[in-house]
């Protein structure tokens, strides 16, 4: 059974002082497949290292998170440009909308990610969206930029039911990761009615782990706990939802 993580930060420091145990024991529960966001230029050297030490399973983003969006963002978004130029990247991400730390730089936050969906279209490259109180200014920013040219994947999916067809129509699939197992996490009140292929899978690791693991560090091979509860709610065998959502992945990222 082949799983795939579609998005996890294993160069964070929280990994640092057991990454290569923490990414074996992954892969051995069957997550070959990790796919890395980038949050700003100060992590890239950890990022490509990281995909040194783990050349078959690594496949890397770039991009500019929207809570690092600052005064110095048209440098950062340069940063990006440069990098694709200098390496392969398999999207760009995670990019996006968040407004709940702070709503000071939401004008700054708008033009970095229009900026960054028109540089994936340009490079032919999926987007993946990190969206946080802020439904309403991503879906703005997608009917302007929807098209065939347009897909990728909508990060910790944790709308609604209505918004989550929504993010559909743009192309995009939902990226399902730890909130599916909370008992207030309510996406599993209505993914039974999100068909498969709508779906892939990701940790968001170190954040957010899953049941039971709920407010300790998330791990990549915790994966498997998403996976069967995702298997639970659309009552099919856990090796579906692995076929299902990696098959998903390779249409999102092309590898």
């Amino acid at each position: 059974m082949m799983i795939t993580d579609t998005h996890t930060h294993l160069y964070s420091e929280a990994f640092d002082e057991d990454r290569n145990i923490v990414v074996q024991k992954a892969i051995d529960l069957g997550v070959k497949r990790f796919f890395i966001p980038a949050i700003d230029s100060t992590y890239t050297q950890r990022m490509l290292d990281l995909e040194k030490d783990f050349p078959e399973h690594v496949y890397l983003m770039t991009g500019l998170h929207p809570t690092h969006v600052k005064e110095s963002f048209q440098d950062e978004l340069a940063h990006v440009e440069e990098m694709l130029i200098k390496h392969t990247y398999y999207a760009i991400g995670e990019i996006g909308i968040d407004l709940y730390w702070d709503k000071k730089y939401l004008k700054e936050q708008q033009i970095a990610f229009r900026t960054q969906i028109q540089l994936a279209k340009k490079n032919k490259l999926p987007i993946v969206i990190h969206c946080r109180d802020a439904f309403d200014e991503v879906f703005e920013i997608l009917e302007e930029e929807k098209g065939v040219d347009l897909k990728g994947i909508f990060h910790c999916f944790t709308g609604t039911y209505e918004q989550a067809l929504k993010a559909i129509s743009y192309n995009m699939k939902l990226g399902i990761g730890g909130v599916v197992t909370f008992k207030n996490g309510k996406i599993d009140t209505f993914l039974n009615r999100i068909e498969l292929k709508h779906i892939v899978l990701e940790t968001d690791s170190p954040y957010l782990a899953p049941i039971p693991y709920r407010g300790k560090r998330n791990e990549s091979a915790y994966i498997v706990n998403v996976l069967e509860k995702l298997a639970e709610i659309h009552g099919v065998p856990n090796e579906q939802v692995a076929i299902a959502t990696t098959n998903n992945s390779i249409e999102v990222f092309g590898i």
